[in-house]
């Protein structure tokens, strides 16, 4: 290219060499000054990919700096720079009084075969992995929950204490400690553990101190965290059948074998589990509030979980994820409480009651398994943020949190009821409604010939969040319906809402 050409002019070299063979080197060499890249790096970028391509071999000559700058109409002081560096990464080599190549011993590093898409496919490494890849869709699925109608885990974010909670990050920003600024425990801050252990005791009946206590990113993580703890290959592991969709992905990573135990009225049905498989390594179960059916699991089935645990040296992981809303009665206990033997994994996170982008959570660890515990978070992420859960404990400790869960627990009541009386109104008896009792969802069922995933791809389309109740089924007896949020919507908005459902409903026709 001439001083005169356009930019990303392409430019043919030639070389005087052209009849010996691995001396003839004619690049394709495109160089833009209008480019923030500077002059000397697309020289290096072009050369490195034609020698990954193999566009030009191992012994092939290259132009002289000099030949080159002459060809490209530019200074000579780029083409040196861009030479320097292939040559110090090993690039190219340079031969006295012969000129400069393509280093030979670069043909040794190369594979015999060219990798294509499909070779790399077929050898994937970790199959845990692929499988689950296969299982789920490169882009997220249409009804992840976003900000709108009947998006599941949406809070009220118009009611929560935004004022209270910036002053506490800031007074915690504006007197950082080199010590919160260093590594850290990887069990998270003693004074939040000792907080969340009060809270725990108090509202929770969970049995725990604070040396029991490991804060961590979510429920997510630490289901994962108990999975890899727990688990490994081809070991059986009970799981609620409908359950918690993300849970599976956990625990197909960990390579285990799933045993889908059925869910009724009472929650994870201990007898069914027996019967299809009595030797397994864990339950996880949602016994406070059943994910997604909102089942309540009974005293009678808690007991003789139990007892199913320690007969056998099985696990117990309880994910109590929301159970703070509870509208018919008051909370209900936890299920670690009732267990003398160390044999619960208890879990909690913030991410219903305070918003979901906080992440934080904890898991309440039974003393033998600190040591393994430790040993996976310090493999997996050494220990988490600090600033989160010092504001967070100030939070909690000043009466904030309280009276934010009296304060949502009353509105939420409000948004599900006038949920629950729109979708009777509208539908009548062609529905079903499930869950309403707790929490921040219920669940409605379908009437036969439609497909749930369908209308949620439609209706996502138009800002209707519909979660297929088809999803949270492992095996192939579904029941189709939806799972509704109802934090994030407005009482006087949800008759709108459910009149939209319907719409949606009724348009998808027979899609089964």
């Amino acid at each position: 290219m001439s001083s005169s050409g356009g930019p990303k002019d392409p430019i043919l070299l030639k070389s005087s060499m052209t009849k010996k063979p691995h001396r003839a080197a004619a690049p394709m060499i495109a160089v833009d000054r209008g480019s923030e890249k500077p002059l000397h790096r697309q020289i290096y970028d072009a050369f490195r990919a034609m020698i990954l391509d193999r566009r030009l071999e191992s012994g092939q000559q290259i132009p002289s700096t000099r030949a080159l700058a002459d060809e490209l109409g530019i200074s000579r002081i780029p083409v040196l720079d861009a030479y320097a560096q292939l040559l110090a990464e090993g690039y190219i080599e340079s031969r006295s009084g012969a000129g400069t190549f393509v280093k030979r011993s670069l043909s040794d590093q190369f594979p015999s075969v060219r990798p294509t898409a499909r070779s790399v496919l077929s050898h994937p490494g970790n199959e845990a992995i692929s499988r689950l890849a296969r299982l789920l869709p490169v882009e997220r699925t249409p009804w992840f929950p976003s900000s709108g109608a009947f998006s599941v885990g949406q809070i009220a974010y118009d009611h929560f204490p935004f004022r209270v909670w910036s002053d506490l990050v800031t007074r915690h920003v504006r007197k950082v400690r080199v010590s919160s600024m260093n590594y850290a425990d990887p069990m998270g801050s003693k004074e939040f553990r000792e907080v969340i252990a009060v809270y725990l005791r108090t509202a929770r009946a969970v049995r725990c101190d604070a040396s029991q206590i490991m804060i961590v990113s979510g429920s997510q993580h630490a289901l994962d965290l108990s999975a890899r703890v727990l688990l490994e290959s081809d070991i059986p592991v009970w799981i609620e059948e409908p359950g918690y969709e993300l849970l599976r992905h956990t625990l197909l990573l960990s390579g285990c074998r799933l045993v889908p135990v059925p869910v009724d009225s009472e929650g994870l049905d201990v007898a069914a589990g027996m019967s299809l498989c009595r030797i397994a390594r864990a339950a996880f179960v949602t016994p406070s509030h059943q994910y997604p059916l909102g089942a309540t699991m009974s005293a009678a089935r808690r007991l003789q979980l139990l007892e199913w645990a320690h007969r056998h040296n099985a696990w117990i992981v309880e994910d109590d994820y929301d159970s703070e809303y509870r509208y018919e009665s008051m909370p209900v206990a936890s299920m670690q409480g009732l267990d003398p033997g160390l044999r619960v994994i208890y879990i909690g996170t913030f991410s219903k009651t305070l918003f979901p982008s906080l992440r934080l959570g904890y898991i309440v660890i039974p003393p033998p398994l600190i040591a393994h515990f430790l040993a996976v978070r310090r493999a997996n992420d050494l220990f988490p943020s600090h600033l989160y859960q010092a504001a967070l404990a100030d939070f909690i400790e000043a009466g904030h949190f309280t009276r934010h869960i009296r304060k949502t627990r009353q509105l939420y009541a409000e948004r599900r009821n006038a949920l629950a009386q729109a979708l009777r109104k509208e539908f009548g008896s062609e529905i079903e409604i499930l869950g309403a009792e707790a929490g921040m969802h219920l669940v409605v069922t379908l009437p036969p010939g439609h497909s749930d995933q369908k209308i949620a791809a439609r209706a996502a389309q138009d800002g209707l969040w519909l979660w297929p109740l088809s999803t949270a089924y492992n095996g192939p007896s579904v029941r189709q319906g939806f799972i509704l949020g109802f934090g994030g919507t407005r009482a006087a908005d949800m008759l709108h809402q459910v009149r939209r459902l319907r719409k949606a409903i009724r348009e998808s026709g027979n899609d089964a």
